[in-house]
C-alpha cells in the first residue's frame, strides 16, 4: 500500500462518474485500460515511492510493482480509479474479498466479528494501493480517489495492509479515519503488515457507528 502523507480536508462532490475538482478529473478505469497504461502506472509508483536515503524504510522497486499489478489486474472484480491533471496524477485500485475469507489467513488473533460477517456478506473491498505524484494537493486526491474507489460498490468496509515501517502511508491512512486492527502475516513479506479497515459512509476520528471493534493495536513508533 502507497500513500502520501501531507493535508487536506476539502470533500469530493458526488454524482456524475468522473468529476473535477480542482482542475483534477477522476474516472474508473477496466482491467484492459489498466494493463495499456502499466508503464505510466509504474512511473507513477516510482514518483509517489521516492524517499530520503535517511528513510529506514525502502519500497519494492518498479518490476516488483509492475508484476504484482498484472497479478491483481487478472482478480475477479479488479477495479482502478485514476486521477488526471495534464496527466497522470494518481490512482486508486483493488478488488472485492472473496466470502470464503482468502484475504485473513494468517491475522494475528482472532478476527473481529464484524469484518468476518462483512466478509461472508461480500462486503470487504481490498485497496491495495493508492499511488498519487508528489503536488500540493496531493493527499485530497489520494482521499478523493480513496472514496470514489470505495464508494463505487456495494461494499461496506475496505481493507488493507501496510509495511509495519512504512510510516507515511501509516499516518496518511489513520488520519483519513483508517482503523489498525492488527498484524497478518503473507509469504512474500519478512515481516508482519500492519492490517487497517475503514467503514465506507461518514468517518470520523472516533469508532465509526455500527462497527463494534473497539480495541486499537498500537501504531509503530
Amino acid at each position: 500500500m502507497t500513500a502520501r502523507s501531507v493535508r487536506g480536508r476539502q470533500r469530493e462532490p458526488r454524482g456524475s462518474e468522473s468529476a473535477t475538482v480542482d482542475a483534477v478529473l477522476l474516472r474508473r478505469v477496466n482491467r484492459w485500460q489498466a494493463q495499456a497504461v502499466s508503464g505510466e502506472l509504474a512511473d507513477l509508483y516510482g514518483h509517489s515511492r521516492q524517499t530520503s536515503s535517511r528513510e529506514a524504510y525502502r519500497p519494492p522497486g518498479r518490476q516488483d510493482f509492475l508484476h504484482r499489478l498484472t497479478a491483481e489486474i487478472r482478480r475477479p472484480g479488479f477495479t482502478m480509479v485514476i486521477a488526471e491533471r495534464d496527466g497522470l496524477a494518481g490512482c486508486a485500485f483493488g478488488f472485492p474479498v472473496r466470502s470464503d475469507g482468502f484475504w485473513w489467513p494468517g491475522f494475528d488473533g482472532e478476527l473481529p466479528g464484524d469484518i468476518v460477517r462483512l466478509t461472508a456478506s461480500h462486503g470487504v473491498f481490498a485497496i491495495t494501493d493508492i499511488l498519487v505524484r508528489p503536488h500540493p494537493q496531493d493527499e485530497d486526491v489520494a482521499r478523493r480517489l480513496q472514496e470514489r474507489l470505495l464508494t463505487g460498490g456495494r461494499a461496506a468496509l475496505g481493507a488493507t495492509l501496510v509495511d509495519r515501517f512504512d510510516h507515511p502511508a501509516l499516518a496518511a491512512l489513520r488520519s483519513w479515519g483508517w482503523l489498525d486492527v492488527g498484524e497478518i502475516w503473507r509469504p512474500v513479506s519478512a515481516t508482519p503488515l500492519r492490517v487497517l479497515v475503514l467503514p465506507v459512509g461518514e468517518r470520523t476520528a472516533a469508532r465509526p457507528a455500527g462497527f463494534a471493534y473497539d480495541a486499537w493495536t498500537p501504531w509503530p513508533g
